[in-house]
């Protein structure tokens, strides 16, 4: 199950973010987002506008991002929303974040597939990292949170760090994705084995020759 997210004192969010308004580019893409509904139909700009908003709040305090609640105050006003309607989708995806986050958000998922596959090897590495559950580390550089599936399970275990998956982990695959990171690196996305996506280890066990090519069969089945 998704942490609780430890909400920030609310006079000190509205202190800080209480002014927040769209950088000049983000605000030629919103534009862009509104345009592409019918009028009075703007509401449904709610999502990628939460998604906007927390990537700039993270630029701005050079984190993965969150949304303050004054953020989705100023984006239910931009789309004459209620704020209860902003706050009700923001609480129900777990693509957004509530509270504070480190610059590398790390997301465990630790449902059936990925537990049986070897979530827990994940967890105690990253615990042996210094990250706890629900917590991001003192140095601000990561926030561990346990998560739904999200999707991978053919690659399990896996994790979100950002934007990024990172997937058939072992406890060594996965403190090195953190290592390199803690380092300023880029570790690699994806498969920390020899797949390709989701193709099977070592590579494919059919239709071989396209792994290559778009390979004309039709000759091999007459």
């Amino acid at each position: 199950m998704a942490d609780a997210p430890h909400i920030p004192d609310e006079a000190e969010t509205r202190a800080r973010w209480g002014a927040f308004a769209w950088s000049a580019e983000n605000a030629e893409q919103v534009k862009v987002i509104i345009g592409r509904y019918p009028p009075g139909r703007q509401q449904s700009a709610v999502m990628p506008l939460l998604d906007l908003a927390q990537r700039q709040v993270g630029a701005e305090t050079q984190t993965q991002g969150w949304l303050p609640v004054p953020v989705m105050e100023y984006i239910g006003d931009q789309l004459d929303m209620p704020y209860m309607r902003v706050y009700e989708v923001a609480t129900f995806y777990t693509m957004y974040n509530l509270a504070p986050v480190g610059r590398y958000h790390v997301q465990v998922c630790g449902t059936t597939p990925c537990m049986l596959r070897g979530s827990d090897d994940v967890f105690a590495a990253c615990k042996n990292k210094g990250l706890v559950k629900g917590a991001t580390t003192p140095d601000g550089l990561f926030t561990l949170t346990e998560v739904e599936c999200l999707g991978a399970c053919a690659n399990a275990p896996m994790v979100q760090i950002n934007d990024d998956n990172f997937e058939d982990l072992t406890y060594d695959s996965m403190s090195a994705v953190l290592e390199t990171l803690a380092a300023g690196g880029q570790p690699k996305i994806g498969p920390q084995i020899d797949r390709q996506t989701s193709c099977p280890e070592g590579g494919p066990t059919a239709l071989k020759e396209m792994a290559t090519e778009n390979h004309d069969y039709r000759g091999d089945w007459a």
